[in-house]
């Protein structure tokens, strides 16, 4: 725990503090926060208290009474409920204005931790209790250098498999051999394993005609389709290097078997392929203007462009999420349809911009690239980004 940077983060919100609280280990990001042991059963609540200025304090059950004993400041021990609540009383002093893992109305449901009982007795005392989303990205969604090359890296190996799948259903479709979606799916992870990748048992997506218009289709040996000549053919695959420091990579390409896509289908390529354009250019203009920007932003100028284009109640989801060690991280979401993220990009975050088209029983497009800003505020593509439908067959 970098004590020093947290209470220079806790400043800069202008709050008095931050305030940790776990019970029966549901808080894995104050664990990683505060250096804590995550494998070790905490069947007590504990809660930890930085302060802008001055000494932590730490509070603990009397059954529990060594759990934060790693942690620096004054150590309080309770028994019963009712001192518990006197020393939460006493613990936070002054303050009055805290930050806790909470979000207003659950905009922000990665950071939205903290049961709304603890929620009500703090505001018993008098407390206003403010959401931390900005303080975690900071501690847990800026990504280091050695992150960023290990982003890469696992980038360069992700779009060769990719590469790879594609081939391979062009080369078995050239054969008149029978290919499926599990087939090119389990082909896929076979070769993250291969590369040294993982995907922490969360599979790729290959899916085509009507199957991915479940933007979360799972292939299945069950359920999967052959792969056939005039086909549209999606593939979303994500991995990390298979290491602690690992940062996923997470992209997804469309296809047709054949030589001449349907109109439709080229026509909603376009407008996808667009709109994600836009978002990447949106973000560069502010940053090249020193102007902040924030992740509902991002989300309109990427959605407006398929509304205009008549595809708007066909986009049914947000135009991309945080990545970081997790493929779906704890940073700023590019959102402003299932939550209106209000966090800032900021130097040292990546995450995904993939708007897509959803055609129930029909056909689906989605077009993903994943976007990092560097410590010198560049807006940086890692990868290839799809212009064009690949032809197959």
């Amino acid at each position: 725990m970098n004590l020093e940077k947290i209470q220079s983060e806790i400043r800069k919100q202008k709050i008095d503090g931050w305030l940790f609280y776990d019970f029966h280990n549901r808080d894995a990001m104050a664990y990683r926060i505060l250096g804590l042991e995550w494998n070790k059963f905490t069947s007590r609540r504990w809660y930890y208290f930085i302060p802008a200025e001055g000494q932590p304090v730490r509070l603990v059950s009397s059954v529990e009474a060594t759990k934060l004993d790693t942690l620096p400041g004054e150590k309080m021990v309770y028994r019963s409920y009712e001192q518990q609540h006197e020393l939460i009383r006493k613990m936070l002093g002054k303050s009055r204005r805290i930050a806790m893992q909470y979000s207003p109305t659950n905009n922000i449901p990665y950071v939205s931790i903290v049961d709304a009982g603890t929620i009500e007795l703090l505001r018993s005392f008098g407390l206003d209790i403010v959401t931390s989303a900005n303080l975690v990205q900071t501690f847990e969604a800026i990504i280091d250098e050695e992150g960023y090359r290990l982003h890469l890296q696992a980038g360069e190996k992700v779009q060769r498999i990719k590469d790879e799948a594609f081939a391979l259903i062009d080369r078995t479709i050239r054969a008149k051999e029978r290919i499926t979606e599990y087939q090119v799916q389990q082909f896929i992870v076979n070769r993250f394993h291969e590369e040294g990748l993982t995907d922490d048992s969360d599979h790729p997506i290959v899916g085509v005609n009507e199957h991915p218009a479940d933007p979360h289709f799972e292939p299945k040996e069950a359920n999967s389709y052959v792969i056939k000549q005039g086909d549209t053919v999606l593939i979303d695959l994500w991995a990390r290097e298979n290491c602690d420091k690992g940062i996923y990579y997470d992209i997804t390409w469309c296809g047709y078997v054949g030589k001449q896509p349907p109109a439709k289908y080229i026509k909603i390529f376009n407008v996808v392929r667009d709109a994600r354009s836009a978002a990447r250019d949106f973000i560069r203009n502010k940053f090249a203007q020193g102007e902040r920007c924030f992740g509902y932003e991002v989300d309109d100028a990427c959605r407006n462009v398929v509304a205009k284009a008549g595809y708007g109640d066909y986009f049914v989801h947000r135009t991309g999420h945080s990545i970081g060690h997790e493929v779906h991280g704890n940073g700023v979401n590019i959102d402003n349809l299932e939550t209106k993220d209000e966090r800032e990009l900021v130097p040292g975050i990546c995450f995904s911009i993939e708007p897509g088209i959803y055609l129930a029983g029909e056909m689906a497009v989605r077009s993903e690239i994943n976007v990092f800003i560097t410590l010198d505020k560049q807006v940086v593509v890692a990868g290839k980004e799809q212009e064009d439908l690949i032809l197959l067959g």
